[in-house]
């Protein structure tokens, strides 16, 4: 006898009505928009990331650049003094008396050998020449000369030769520049 056996598997439309509510789930354009909030976060770290490599990189060429400012800047009271004793010593002095002569030609080399220590970091002399305009970001003017038949402004005298470092002013130069001349006040001649 054949006895339909009972199903014990529940059909499709039973599983639906009694299967309890699944809660909802996230929807595929909430999905997108966390995606595309992710990706712009993370580009955004990215760019922030390589900004600082940057900045970094930056500060430690400065570093290396600039570090001897300091010193430098000590040593360059060193070379005009240097270069005050060359030039305190008259040619005739120098040309009558070996000592002398011979004591020079020390200072001189000694000098020399500053200078190229200075240009192996990167400091140069700035010497302005006489008849320039003088500079404000280069030369510190000290006086001003009057009767110079020079244009006002212009270098008349280089107290102390100026240095930089790299692109850097270390020490402006010291100078004296020409005075502007007054304009002849305008002579009235009607009588």
């Amino acid at each position: 006898m054949t006895t339909e056996t009972e199903n014990t598997e529940p059909t499709p439309t039973e599983t639906a009505a009694e299967a309890p509510a699944a809660p909802a789930g996230p929807t595929v354009d909430s999905l997108q928009a966390e995606v595309a909030d992710l990706k712009d976060k993370l580009l955004r770290a990215f760019a922030e990331t390589e900004n600082l490599r940057r900045r970094a990189e930056r500060e430690r060429e400065d570093t290396a650049k600039y570090a001897v400012t300091k010193f430098a800047r000590d040593l360059t009271s060193v070379a005009d003094n240097l270069r005050r004793a060359i030039e305190a010593v008259a040619a005739e002095t120098r040309a009558a008396d070996e000592a002398v002569a011979n004591l020079l030609a020390g200072v001189e080399m000694t000098e020399r050998e500053l200078l190229s220590a200075f240009e192996r970091v990167g400091i140069t002399k700035i010497a302005p020449a006489v008849g320039e305009k003088a500079d404000p970001n280069k030369h510190e003017v000290l006086f001003e000369v009057p009767g110079t038949g020079q244009p006002g402004g212009s270098i008349v005298q280089v107290v102390q030769a100026g240095y930089q470092i790299a692109d850097r002013l270390l020490r402006a130069a010291k100078v004296g520049v020409a005075k502007a001349e007054a304009p002849a006040p305008a002579v009235d001649q009607t009588v």
